[in-house]
């Protein structure tokens, strides 16, 4: 979907009911607290607000409260006099006064800490500031979005986050979702990622193989928007054919989707059917072995296997066993030395 200046892909259910909530608000004056994990796209979701409002022509500041450190984050704020503290060698504007007339984003609120809590509220209650060393309230006309990846609500009932602000800042909830609960999204922003940075970079815009599809589409994406967007980048640069295959992928993607379908309710019947079996202790101490060298032993022998069926040919070997290329160069190296 595309709506103001910035672009928020995705058709998911839960996505579209965040931008129904994000059409409705932007045009008022209310008070946002967008909330969701690192790398789900706050700012984005902020950034729509502010450029869907009547302030859209006027400044957006944003503050991330946990990147500025804490002995300078209330001059970065509210700005300071000259004297104020050592090296204050001439007044300084603050974040609000830059912003004034358009809107403030508070991102990281939660690493505020209590009497810094106490200014912002005093900006959201009576709308002014006041300097570091300075004596006089100067007016500012913002709106404050805030976004945090913390549960702020958990931050209230432990103490660490006051419950006056929380309240003023929850005025309209927003929650983005991560993208492991929005997985209808996962490969339309895995496309247009890909698609953008193969332009960039001036070569043939890549596919993407069902079989990596299937785990791109599998994998929890931890780091939500940005770790994907990262991946496709790193895939624009890397690959080497004409599409990403299921080899191209890192490590962690292929360890844990062979993770999940280990875990597959059929697969130990299907194992047993075949005359297969899973080592017990027993078996362990019958065969005068260790964890370690029985796990080798099964694995040089679906390595083996792999290439057999292979007829050598390492690419397919690695694709049977779902690891990359190098990955089995690796293994086959280690057990050449062994």
């Amino acid at each position: 979907m595309t709506s103001g200046s910035y672009r928020i892909i995705g058709s998911s259910p839960m996505l579209e009911g965040v931008l129904k909530t994000v059409s409705k608000v932007a045009p008022t004056e209310s008070t946002v607290l967008v909330t969701g994990e690192s790398g789900t796209g706050k700012e984005l979701i902020v950034k729509e607000l502010h450029y869907n409002s009547p302030r859209a022509d006027q400044p957006f500041v944003p503050i991330n409260c946990g990147a500025i450190p804490k002995d300078l984050l209330e001059s970065e704020l509210f700005g300071h006099e000259k004297g104020a503290f050592t090296h204050a060698v001439r007044s300084r504007m603050g974040r609000f006064e830059m912003a004034h007339g358009g809107t403030v984003l508070l991102d990281e609120i939660g690493e505020l800490d209590q009497p810094l809590q106490v200014k912002i509220l005093r900006v959201i209650q009576e709308k002014e500031i006041e300097r570091v060393g300075g004596n006089q309230a100067k007016n500012v006309d913002v709106r404050i979005i805030a976004a945090s990846n913390r549960n702020l609500e958990h931050e209230v009932e432990q103490g660490r986050f006051r419950e006056d602000l929380y309240y003023r800042l929850n005025v309209v909830p927003v929650h983005l979702p991560p993208l492991r609960e929005r997985k209808e999204d996962i490969m339309t922003l895995a496309k247009h990622f890909l698609s953008s940075y193969c332009q960039k970079k001036q070569r043939n815009i890549l596919e993407i193989s069902p079989q990596a599809e299937k785990m791109l589409k599998n994998y929890s994406w931890p780091g939500n928007v940005r770790e994907l967007e990262n991946f496709m980048e790193r895939m624009s640069i890397l690959c080497e054919g004409d599409s990403v295959q299921s080899e191209d992928l890192p490590d962690k993607i292929l360890s844990e989707n062979s993770s999940c379908s280990s875990t597959t309710p059929d697969r130990e019947p299907a194992a047993q059917n075949s005359g297969n079996f899973w080592p017990s202790l027993e078996q362990l101490r019958a065969y005068n072995t260790n964890l370690k060298d029985m796990m080798e032993q099964f694995e040089a022998s679906l390595i083996q296997e792999a290439l057999s069926e292979s007829d050598g040919v390492k690419n397919k070997a690695a694709e049977k066993l779902g690891i990359k290329r190098t990955t089995l160069i690796e293994k086959l190296k280690k057990f050449n030395n062994s």
